[in-house]
């Protein structure tokens, strides 16, 4: 039985992983421009791209779901 099942769209959700990120592993120049913050959250495609990094998990969480993706906490 191989019939085509056309009610669902084509592909699957966009996930991107979210997962915090010591202030001290970054470079210089990002730890230049965070004022006193220790962790930072960072936004990732499954391929491991980085497509964003902000002051918190909800700002984070609120950035993906606003730009049509479905976030996931990665540790």
């Amino acid at each position: 039985m191989n019939t085509r099942f056309n009610a669902l769209p084509e592909g699957g959700p966009r996930i991107v992983y979210v997962l915090p990120v010591a202030v001290a592993d970054l470079p210089d120049e990002i730890r230049d421009q965070v004022d006193g913050a220790e962790t930072l959250y960072a936004v990732h495609r499954p391929d491991g791209a980085r497509l964003a990094l902000v002051a918190n998990r909800k700002l984070a969480f609120d950035l993906a779901r606003e730009h049509d993706m479905v976030p996931v906490n990665a540790h």
